[in-house]
Parts: C-alpha cells; structure tokens; sequence
C-alpha cells in the first residue's frame, strides 16, 4: 500500500483471530497464545514449547467448529476498519498520522507492522493497542512486544505507547449511550426488579494481578461508573469468561456460577472488555452462555460491540492527540504499571480500591 509520507504513525494493535475456520490456521495461533503466557506454569527447561502445542492440540478443534458456527471471525476486519477510520479522524482533526493495524497473534504482526512504519520515514511511533481494560496478556504484552520489534531492527524513533484508556470520559459516555439505546429499542427497564445489567468480562490469571496488574480493579471501576450513570449502581452484576484449559487460577466469579445464582429473570448483558465482535462474543456469550441462562429460565439480552461507533474512532484520536500535544492536557499521565517514561494512560494519577474479584488471601 502507497502511503503519504508522513514522520507520525499510529501502530493499532488487536489481539487477532484467524482469517480462516480450519485447524491449519487455528492451531499455530492457539499454539503462539499459550508460549507467550508460558509463566503461568512451571515447566521443565525445553518443555514450555512442547506444552503450548499440547493445549493447542486440545483446544484448537472446538474453537474451529465455534468459528465456522459463527461464520469467521469479524475480528481483524473490524480492526482495520477502526485503524482507517482513526487515521481519517486525525485528518479531519488537523493531525496527520498513518496508522497501521497490527495483531498480537495473527498476520500481519507487530514486528511486520513496525518494519512497515520504519521503511515509510516514521519518525514518532505512537503504540495504541485496543484494549479498554489493561491486562498483562494483552495491552502489556502487545507494548513489550512493540519495543522489541523496533529493538530488533536497531531503528530508534521517538516511541510512546497508550495502555489503559477505560476511564476516558467520552469511552464512557459511548459505552453508556450504547446500553441505554440498546435497552430502550428492546423496550427494556434497567430499573425494574426483574431486569438486571450484567457485565461479561474476559477474565485473567490471579497470578498476573498478584504481580501488580490491576485489571480487576479497572473492571470494578469501570463497571460500577456506568452502572452509575445508567441509574443502577445498587443493582449490576459482574461476571467473567474465563479458560481453563491451564490448571490456573482466575479472577472469580465465572460466569455461569454468577448468573445461576441471580434471582432476576432477565439479563441485559454488556460485554465491556471488548472492542470487536469475536468468538468471545459471538459464541461464548450468545451460544455458550446464552444457552445456560435460557437453561435456567431466563432472558438473555446481549448489548452489541460499538466497534463502529463513530464516537469511538474519536476516542482513539483524542488518545493520540494528546500523546502529541505540547503541552499535555488532562487525559492521560505516566502509567504506573508499565514501566517507562513514555506510556501513558488515563489511570495512573488516580488511586483504585482493593479488587473485590481476586480470591481473598
């Protein structure tokens, strides 16, 4: 692709699913999750290689048949369609940037993403991954990953990089809007005795959190903000998908376990963690856990992914932005749990409450 000669770039970073339901395309990349979360248990030296395969191997056939279920991942098309959409709002806005979407996980990796920038003059790298909620596996993963990529070119631009970026007013505001149309268009009250918001959550390893990564408590934050704005801070519930194809511990409660013990008969569930349709969504919530809900004689209401909404690619150029102004405005400080001067996000001046989802020590 001809790119404009432009000294700013955006790197975009999703997590990546594969572009075809077939165990050829899914079992490398189940394979290249399991190495890079390899800590999570203790291995004999040489033997974290032949146990990512292991799990691949096991795992690899239920997600092929969850993908030709759903018809293929929406996924990476979705993503670039943001990292364009960005780029025009940069435009629009009077900053001119390239961005280029990259994947954790699939093709066209970070590496591939951050030769490209390199070969189109970019001078300042901004490293934008799309993950509302920081999590070790996912933002943190994908920063290091940048940083190692232009490493291993010896190309040494100017380098930042956005972690956690929930507590964005207008983030806030998008995911608010999006519940309260989606309930009013399916003549739902939040407010009604029987009608419960409930928040799906990808989940994460204990393990992470007990190392200093505070997505828990990002997730109490978030959710209890816009069940407050919603009008319902005393009445929402949280739950969490979690895997557990590792003997590891995870953020509690599961999701089945929550809703069983829910008396409300109706649910309208937000999934806040995510920023595409993907498998998570469009199988794991509306087959998987949509089935156990019905199971147990309730509705099951699901809000949709705003990957669309054009207030959201405005969200991500107003991150950008401020990583460029001078000086900085109020939006993003120094982030704490990642370490390094030039990572920023909306959480690091702010202190959070004990997490209330980790299992008591």
């Amino acid at each position: 692709m001809t790119r404009p000669n432009r000294k700013i770039g955006v790197l975009v970073v999703n997590f990546g699913e594969p572009d075809e339901p077939t165990l050829e395309r899914v079992r490398p990349y189940l394979e290249r999750i399991f190495l890079q979360n390899v800590d999570l248990e203790h291995h004999r030296a040489g033997a974290a290689t032949a146990r990512a395969r292991e799990l691949a191997t096991a795992r690899a056939p239920g997600l092929v048949a969850e993908y030709r279920a759903i018809g293929g991942s929406p996924l990476n098309a979705q993503a670039d369609a943001q990292a364009a959409a960005l780029e025009r709002a940069l435009e629009r806005s009077g900053s001119s940037a390239a961005t280029y979407s990259a994947f954790q996980f699939t093709a066209p990796s970070i590496a591939d993403r951050v030769a490209e920038a390199r070969d189109d003059g970019v001078e300042h790298l901004i490293v934008l991954p799309v993950y509302p909620l920081c999590g070790q596996s996912t933002t943190v993963a994908a920063l290091r990953r940048a940083r190692e990529a232009a490493d291993a070119l010896d190309w040494f631009p100017r380098l930042d990089y956005v972690a956690g970026w929930h507590h964005h007013s207008d983030y806030v505001s998008l995911r608010v809007d999006g519940i309260r149309a989606f309930a009013d268009e399916r003549g739902l009250d939040l407010t009604d005795s029987d009608t419960l918001l409930y928040f799906s959550v990808h989940g994460t390893p204990v393990k992470y959190l007990d190392e200093g990564n505070r997505y828990d408590r990002y997730v109490e934050e978030h959710t209890r903000e816009i069940a407050g704005l919603l009008g319902v801070e005393d009445r929402y519930a949280v739950g969490f998908q979690n895997h557990t194809n590792r003997n590891v511990e995870w953020t509690q409660p599961d999701n089945e376990d929550r809703i069983a013990a829910l008396s409300e008969r109706r649910l309208v569930v937000a999934p806040i963690a995510f920023m595409h349709e993907q498998s998570e969504t469009l199988a794991e919530l509306d087959e998987g856990v949509r089935g156990f809900a019905e199971d147990l004689g309730k509705e099951f209401h699901r809000v949709p992914v705003p990957h669309d909404a054009p207030g959201f690619h405005r969200v991500l150029a107003e991150l950008v932005e401020e990583v460029l102004a001078d000086p900085r405005g109020d939006v993003l400080s120094r982030c704490r749990c990642v370490k390094g001067r030039s990572t920023w996000c909306t959480n690091g001046c702010r202190e959070l409450p004990p997490s209330p989802f980790a299992p008591a020590v």
